[in-house]
């Protein structure tokens, strides 16, 4: 039975915080904001006073914990590694508790619990799509042309695929024999919005030979809901991902979603031992080809003329489980283009799971500064491993009326394998 932590099991991680105010420089939301009560150091005296009953869940603390992308930046930098995500996050699911969802958050419970309905609404979504929104100029996005609760009307969202990337391909792809077997968690994002980065993981894997196994009733990792507070739908998310996933015999379980690896490899590592293969299987993709000679491999292709610059955004939630290098590895090794680093890569973006949907101004103010990194870096393509990333860097970067593109770097992987390998 899934079971996530409670606020009480992190009473000694809490009193490793000496307050010593290092969180402020690596804080997002403190650098947008500058107010203490955004920052690591107050929201852990927030939650240390809660547990000796001190302050109860009133307005200014439900606003403070509400203000913390769950990005781990302060983590990061702090110099005893206290995890002030994990924390709020507690936090958050203990005010769930005491005062219920909010109106938002039940949404989010109810669609993220129920697949079924989350399929139904994505495709009718899609089918609307020409009603609902309007294309940005130069394939931009789409601005939503009708008011919806929750939702800015200048808000930069991804087109929504008529039928799912699960529904378009077959459960079992067989490779070559003596090559590896992995399960793909698709994730959301993938499977609604950006089907074509589904597309590219399948090329990148059957260019290695390797058999791939798409669990048809795999659900949403829950991290949605781990921002939203929403503790039973986390643990029933999670209990049916384990069914789902360990019902197929692979070597692997391999993401192509920051947060959908830390959902499995993180969260669901805590909630109980019968998580523990699970976690430890669970594989980043740019991590399971650097370990299977990608890179060597894409030395072998020709270079081209003119390559095109391509930068590189950090996703918080790899940032935080220590996979930098080999996103960075396979894209430099990629023969169509120039790596160019951009400065604080690993920056978080601002999209936060729900925090862009409560705070959606200070998460702009938060992505402005990313887009003046993405432009100083002169890049005319920023790449990452995380759908959530690239609809927030789109909205970004058209805020700052740039001109670059965000792409999974599987999509630029896919354009460098020709068609007719053997």
């Amino acid at each position: 039975m899934a079971k996530l932590k409670e606020l009480e099991d992190y009473r000694e991680e809490i009193e490793h915080c000496v307050k010593c105010g290092a969180c402020r420089a690596h804080c997002p939301v403190f650098v947008a904001d500058k107010r203490e009560g955004r920052v690591a150091r107050g929201k852990i005296a927030l939650a240390n006073s809660v547990l000796e009953g001190e302050v109860d869940f009133e307005q200014k603390v439900l606003e403070d914990m509400s203000q913390c992308l769950l990005c781990g930046s302060c983590c990061a930098g702090c110099p005893n590694q206290v995890h002030t995500e994990e924390i709020v996050a507690a936090a958050r699911r203990r005010i769930a508790e005491q005062k219920g969802l909010s109106t938002f958050g039940k949404g989010v419970a109810a669609v993220l619990g129920r697949p079924k309905l989350m399929n139904m609404l994505a495709k009718s979504g899609g089918a609307l799509s020409s009603i609902l929104f309007k294309q940005l100029p130069e394939d931009s996005g789409l601005r939503l042309r009708f008011p919806v609760p929750y939702l800015e009307a200048d808000r930069t969202l991804p087109s929504i695929d008529v039928k799912p990337f699960r529904e378009r391909v077959p459960e079992l792809i067989p490779g070559r024999a003596g090559q590896p077997s992995v399960v793909f968690f698709t994730g959301c994002g993938i499977n609604y919005m950006y089907p074509a980065v589904g597309e590219a993981f399948l090329k990148a894997l059957k260019f290695l030979g390797v058999t791939v196994i798409i669990p048809k009733d795999q659900a949403c990792c829950g991290l949605p809901a781990v921002s939203a507070g929403a503790t039973r739908t986390i643990e029933k998310l999670a209990e049916q991902n384990l069914a789902a996933i360990t019902s197929h015999k692979a070597d692997h379980i391999v993401t192509a979603c920051a947060s959908c690896n830390a959902g499995l490899g993180d969260i669901y590592a805590e909630m109980g031992d019968e998580f523990n293969d699970l976690s430890t299987r669970t594989i980043d993709i740019f991590v399971f080809l650097a370990n299977h000679g990608l890179p060597e491999k894409l030395a072998t292709l020709p270079k081209v003329a003119k390559p095109i610059k391509v930068t590189y955004h950090d996703p918080c939630h790899l940032r935080n489980r220590g996979i930098t290098r080999e996103p960075r590895q396979i894209l430099k090794a990629l023969p169509q283009i120039e790596y160019v680093e951009m400065p604080d890569a690993a920056t978080c973006c601002g999209l936060g799971g729900t925090y862009s949907v409560y705070h959606y101004d200070t998460s702009k103010k938060i992505g402005a500064q990313k887009a003046v990194n993405i432009a100083a870096s002169g890049a005319e393509v920023v790449a990452t491993d995380c759908p959530g990333c690239i609809m927030q860097l789109q909205d970004n970067i058209n805020h700052a009326n740039g001109k670059q593109r965000p792409v999974h770097i599987l999509e630029l992987l896919a354009e460098a394998i020709p068609d007719d390998f053997r």
